[in-house]
């Protein structure tokens, strides 16, 4: 949680209206975290099409207490690289997408995932609480963060007057894999919004994400020649030791650019230890801090790819790329934080920044024209592990916090167009 600090009165900015609404949302604090637990025990894990199926009955329930045109969006298949090489398709679950006054002069773009990184068979399964503190699959990451979503646009919709703001909520069912399917949907709504607002885990000390790295996935299939290692070990054309040199290749790229990485991640291939193996698939992340470094990382990837293709005997096909864009701390992304400061001090907190080199919908958002703050959920940790937990007194004050940021646009306190004219 983060310090805080004398806390203002929020009418005097904000409205009169608004500070009883500010105590509405500290009532719905426990339906807040109660509602997170109930999601956290149905199994949504990214590719588990029936239990995303059966996450997305409470999501359009909840939506539907909020007005406009409430849809679900199937998703395209997207493709992964087997380990003998081959592309095969994957299936996605539905996006939920709700628009409320779309003809408004202001767009919001708000966007979560309740997707999962925990299949089925994994042993996180169940929330509990301990104390303040919530754990359980995706209690932070992100079903808690929907519900802080929700709970601040309820809220803001009471607020008095007719409203000036339209907005869309996008919900996927993908982002733990990269919003491959996803991805149109973000593209076209960070197209057309004039500032975005995402719901992943604040950290545990209650600090926010300002600008984030840029993420690729690659899968590099390469083609050997088979043969029996006692009988023609000279006729065969090995695909893992081409694999792996292509590997070492990446890996001694670390250091050679100021924040960009080249992870390798894993290499499939081969078979019985008296056979030369025809089939290898080496997989690898690279992040990168800004778009220049994105191109010099892709030059260089190209670049190995090549040489592994040159090989004697050898064909290699490289696969992947950049599916989130760096996220640099330019002035519309300062503009957005200064307006999140601001209105957490009306609530009485010092919020802090910092870089992150994760990947989200924010990414996506941002590449799209979009500035975002894309860490408005509840205050969390442990992400991706079964330690993944989420602060309870941090959902009504994230809510809050939501719910001024609305206001302020609402009422002419923050100017999206100055964002994005």
């Amino acid at each position: 949680m983060p310090a805080t600090t004398n806390a203002t009165t929020p009418h005097l900015a904000w409205g009169d209206d608004v500070a009883p609404l500010l105590d509405t949302l500290d009532d719905a604090a426990e339906a807040m975290v109660a509602r997170t637990e109930a999601w956290s025990a149905i199994n949504s894990g990214s590719f588990e099409l029936a239990g995303l199926e059966r996450m997305r009955a409470p999501l359009l329930d909840a939506c539907a207490s909020l007005p406009g045109d409430l849809q679900v969006v199937p998703l395209q298949p997207s493709q992964r690289i087997k380990p003998d090489g081959e592309a095969a398709e994957i299936q996605h679950g539905a996006s939920i997408r709700l628009r409320v006054r779309p003809d408004a002069l202001i767009q919001i773009a708000l966007t979560g995932h309740y997707d999962t990184v925990f299949p089925a068979v994994h042993a996180f399964q169940a929330p509990w609480r301990e104390g303040e503190t919530l754990r359980g699959p995706g209690v932070a990451d992100m079903k808690g963060g929907i519900n802080v979503m929700l709970a601040a646009l309820q809220a803001f919709e009471q607020l008095s007057g007719e409203k000036r703001v339209g907005y869309e909520v996008l919900l996927s069912p993908d982002e733990e894999v990269g919003s491959m399917g996803s991805a149109p949907l973000l593209a076209e709504l960070g197209a057309k919004a004039h500032l975005g607002m995402t719901y992943e885990p604040a950290m545990a000390d209650g600090a926010l994400v300002d600008a984030r790295k840029g993420s690729a996935n690659y899968h590099l299939a390469i083609r050997g020649r088979a043969a029996h290692v006692g009988r023609a070990f000279g006729d065969g054309r090995n695909a893992v030791i081409a694999a792996a040199d292509a590997a070492m290749a990446l890996a001694q790229l670390n250091g050679k650019r100021d924040g960009v990485t080249f992870n390798v991640g894993a290499i499939d291939g081969g078979s019985a230890v008296n056979v030369v193996p025809e089939r290898a698939v080496l997989r690898f992340n690279v992040r990168v801090p800004d778009v220049e470094s994105g191109a010099w990382a892709e030059a260089e990837v190209q670049r190995i790819a090549a040489a592994a293709n040159a090989r004697e005997g050898i064909e290699a096909h490289l696969h992947g790329g950049f599916t989130r864009p760096p996220k640099p701390l330019n002035a519309q992304q300062q503009t957005m934080a200064a307006w999140t400061h601001r209105a957490g001090q009306a609530l009485g907190l010092d919020l802090q920044f910092r870089p992150s080199g994760g990947v989200c919908e924010g990414n996506n958002l941002a590449a799209a024209g979009c500035p975002n703050i894309d860490t408005l959920g509840p205050c969390g940790g442990g992400l991706h592990s079964d330690q993944e937990f989420a602060i309870i007194p941090s959902f009504a004050e994230r809510a809050k916090l939501s719910f001024l940021m609305l206001a302020g646009v609402e009422r002419g306190l923050f100017d999206p167009k100055s964002l994005r004219p």
